[in-house]
């Protein structure tokens, strides 16, 4: 739980000012106006007396136990107040102060020695750069943020410390609780991952939300998410998206920011819930700790406005969510209970005069339908329209049930007061339908999460002795990239099917093995310098003859020579015909936070035009291959239309597996790209018709 933040006997500021205008007089009002009940220590070379705490000149001056500091004093200096936190016998401190990796190369060589300084005495230490941490458990607030939050079970972890003031502001005004809230800063010591872990155990926390910049370790990352989210929902957004955006993060806090299509694949991987927006975070986090978990799919939609339900009618299918279909006998009784111009359907539209009473027996009805999961009360106020009384009503009944409740009541001014009683009740509310629905959606997606199985892997007998044999002669040679001429013999090591193959050096000897593999063949430019061979020209198909194959090296080895002219040409590879069958590509790309990134989609010359792919981290279990397989747009030219026979996909799996076993055992491998992967019928494999491959420098 690291003791040291969130359960400290004694805390001492060090750079506490006697100047309001100053944080380190901020930061010792905030830890004395949280309520800490423990002893709390001011440290300024000047003693004296601060808000009527004795200064102390050191931190080692004082006799009593410190377990936290929190350092706020100019960059130059924060070393020399660590070394003597460490003398002290501190466990944690928080360095607020910046100037460290952030501005550059000189603060990164800052930070490192800070790093060393804490790891040297075994002190967990928060920041540098940071805003501090609020905690409504102990309580405690060692920050400078001029708010501090409601009690709650939700705990927050943040890069950015001016986005945490704004929540923190955002969220009294919206009575959204926090358990523990902590500003990583450039987490040089303690990062998001530790607080995962902390937070896993906490019993005061039902939920963990993040905004993250980037993320230090993917794979531990992945490892500890996995682990967590089946306990407790882990939801995170990750600034960066773009380029503009991932050059800015770089600048904030000195974070690599990784690739977005691993962050997507690693947070899927993990169970993390992404959000898009802050907005999102926060809309999803409320319905997590206010409402019981989401048993399937199936969603009732109460209102008093015919235009927001079919607004939430289209967002539910949009969510891949249902509109429940209500028993005969709820309807029945609806239409007992309801006005007849009312619609005892659902939507179930209690009309634009609905009372209290009316929204009561709509949402009685739907809760107690076996066909409903969740509800969605929707309000609009309208003349005749009892917000408050109907809050009430909606509080109550949502307390007496094991199904998600979400409200709903539109507008601002109005409906105020109503929104405020819900968050009495527990009960979250979304001023608009699409809202309200993306939060069921997240409900959903954690379901679906929780119930999947374990992850299988498997393991297959190959040769890592050929392969390693072939990337040292590569090596050997000065070159990092390995083409298709040479792939085949990677491909067969790991037990991918290849098309028979072979280089001809010259046209008699292409004569020769075409004649060996059988007509018709293909014949492609060999070069350990020319990778993507159909740019020039260097692929021929079909060819049929001694004649034309005579005709077609020459054609071949010209077009090396005149398109790449510095280009070692080896002669011409050639290579079986296979089957028709539906091509597909399989990639892999070295993410720098996550590793290998394996990427699956519809494959040919259009790949990165069309872009239907999707990713997963290596290694594969075998339901993320199965998963990829079907997620693509194309899925269903995968699986056979008007008439045709469907593709191997069984094949297609296990190809992804024996890939990622592959650069699993060879992390060098930075590159790989099969495309196409030909998949022919269901039950007749799969061939690698072209490979390229680059390792690391």
């Amino acid at each position: 739980m690291i003791p040291a933040l969130f359960d400290p006997h004694g805390v001492a500021v060090i750079g506490a000012s006697a100047d309001p205008t100053k944080l380190g007089h901020a930061v010792l009002k905030n830890v004395l106006d949280s309520g800490y009940g423990r002893p709390v220590y001011a440290v300024n070379p000047k003693g004296g007396e601060i808000l009527g705490v004795p200064v102390f000149p050191d931190i080692t001056a004082i006799s009593d136990r410190v377990d936290l500091a929190v350092i706020v004093i100019p960059a130059p200096f924060v070393a020399q107040a660590l070394e003597a936190c460490g003398e002290k016998g501190c466990r944690g401190v928080i360095v607020i102060s910046a100037g460290f990796r952030e501005v550059g190369l000189e603060g990164k060589r800052a930070e490192q020695h800070l790093v060393e300084i804490a790891h040297r005495y075994g002190m967990d230490m928060l920041g540098p750069n940071c805003l501090g941490i609020l905690d409504t458990v102990i309580p405690i607030n060692a920050s400078f943020a001029g708010t501090f939050p409601e009690p709650g079970t939700i705990a927050f972890m943040t890069q950015s410390g001016a986005l945490a003031t704004a929540i923190l502001d955002w969220a009294k005004a919206n009575r959204m609780g926090f358990s523990r809230f902590v500003s990583l800063g450039n987490k040089a010591d303690l990062d998001e991952i530790d607080f995962l872990q902390a937070w896993d155990e906490d019993e005061h926390t039902d939920v963990i939300i993040a905004y993250l910049e980037g993320i230090v370790d993917g794979p531990r990352f992945i490892q500890v998410a996995r682990e967590t989210t089946r306990r407790k929902p882990v939801i995170a957004i990750k600034s960066g998206t773009t380029n503009s955006g991932q050059r800015a993060v770089s600048s904030h806090t000195g974070t690599l920011a990784g690739s977005e299509r691993a962050y997507d694949a690693a947070f899927r991987q993990a169970g993390v819930l992404r959000a898009a927006s802050v907005q999102d975070l926060f809309d999803f986090a409320q319905a997590f700790a206010t409402q019981p978990r989401l048993r399937g799919v199936n969603v009732a939609v109460v209102t008093n406005a015919g235009g927001p339900g079919i607004m939430a009618t289209d967002a539910l299918e949009r969510a891949d969510l249902r509109l429940a279909q209500l028993s005969t006998e709820t309807i029945e009784g609806l239409r007992a209970q309801l006005p007849a111009a009312a619609s005892a359907l659902n939507p179930i539209d209690v009309l634009g005069d609905a009372l209290a009473d009316r929204y009561q027996s709509g949402l009685e009805a739907a809760l107690a339908d076996p066909n409903v999961d969740a509800v969605l009360v929707i309000l609009t106020p309208q003349v005749y329209t009892q917000v408050d009384a109907t809050a009430h009503v909606v509080g109550r009944t949502a307390q007496q049930t094991d199904k998600p409740v979400l409200g709903v009541f539109m507008g601002s001014y109005d409906i105020a007061t109503g929104v405020h009683i819900l968050a009495e009740y527990g009960v979250p509310n979304y001023i608009f339908p699409e809202r309200a629905v993306e939060a069921l959606a997240a409900l959903d997606r954690y379901r679906r999460w929780l119930d999947r199985p374990e992850p299988v892997y498997r393991h297959f007998e190959v040769d890592q002795a050929r392969v390693r044999a072939l990337f040292d002669r590569v090596r050997a040679e000065g070159r990092l990239q390995v083409g298709d001429a040479e792939a085949s013999t990677i491909l067969q090591a790991y037990g991918v099917q290849t098309p028979q193959s072979e280089i001809a050096s010259t046209a008699e000897d292409a004569v020769r093995i075409a004649e060996q593999i059988g007509y018709p063949v293909v014949m492609k430019i060999a070069s350990p310098d020319i990778l993507h061979k159909s740019d020039i020209g260097g692929v021929a198909v079909g060819i049929e003859s001694a004649e034309e194959v005579r005709a077609t090296f020459q054609t071949l080895v010209n077009r090396g020579r005149r398109f790449v002219p510095d280009a070692e040409i080896w002669g011409v590879q050639m290579q079986e015909m296979v089957p028709k069958g539906r091509e597909v590509l399989v990639g892999v790309n070295r993410d720098p936070q996550f590793g290998h990134l394996i990427v699956f989609g519809l494959g040919g010359i259009y790949v990165e035009i069309l872009k239907d792919v999707t990713f997963r981290i290596a290694p594969l279990s075998v339901q993320e291959a199965a998963e990829m397989t079907t997620e693509i747009r194309a899925a269903a030219l995968l699986r056979g239309v008007r008439g045709e026979p469907p593709a191997d996909l069984g094949a297609a799996r296990e190809g992804l597996l024996r890939i990622s076993q592959l650069v699993t055992d060879f992390p060098e491998i930075v590159e790989l790209d099969i495309n196409p992967l030909v998949l022919l019928e269901e039950g007749k494999g799969a061939v690698a018709i072209d490979m390229r491959l680059v390792l690391a420098g």
